[in-house]
């Protein structure tokens, strides 16, 4: 099995962020974990059954403008996490994508927020690697939010 767990953070606005930062995260979260899974995916074909498991976020979903940067940086690891799952699909590797509010790391340990822990996260990581889901979604908060995309957002419905 193969983690992808990306671990940089900034409280980088899309707007008014510095290009450089935004980079940053993009190069982390996206181009970083792409770049390991390329150089593993023979290994774990070779392997089969295998699996990957990438460390996405609440974020992936839920896109606050001073987050900005960090948000769309773990959307577009949801997004590959999703391409990636298709194309091992015929090959024996299982792709699941972690989504997790606040975990108790030093990343974010100044933020005053309720923090999973981090056995249970890892607990429900692997039995969601094991059953071969697609998502696990490992706290309250990321539930909720989750619930919250069938919500109408004020969408535009186009007919042809």
């Amino acid at each position: 099995m193969l983690v992808n767990n990306a671990g940089n953070y900034s409280l980088t606005t899309l707007l008014d962020g510095p290009l450089d930062d935004i980079r940053a995260l993009m190069e982390t979260h996206f181009f970083g974990t792409l770049s390991v899974t390329r150089a593993f995916t023979p290994t774990l074909i070779a392997n089969a059954p295998s699996a990957i498991l990438n460390i996405a976020s609440v974020l992936s979903w839920l896109h606050p403008g001073a987050l900005g940067a960090y948000a769309a940086a773990k959307t577009a690891l949801w997004g590959q996490t999703d391409a990636v799952r298709e194309e091992l699909a015929d090959h024996g590797v299982a792709v699941t994508a972690l989504h997790v509010g606040y975990m108790d790391t030093d990343m974010i340990a100044d933020i005053d927020a309720i923090k999973s822990d981090l056995a249970s996260v890892v607990a429900a990581a692997l039995d969601g690697v094991e059953q071969g889901a697609y998502e696990v979604l490992a706290d309250d908060l990321t539930r909720q939010v989750k619930n919250s995309l069938t919500q109408d957002r004020g969408t535009v419905e186009v007919r042809n």
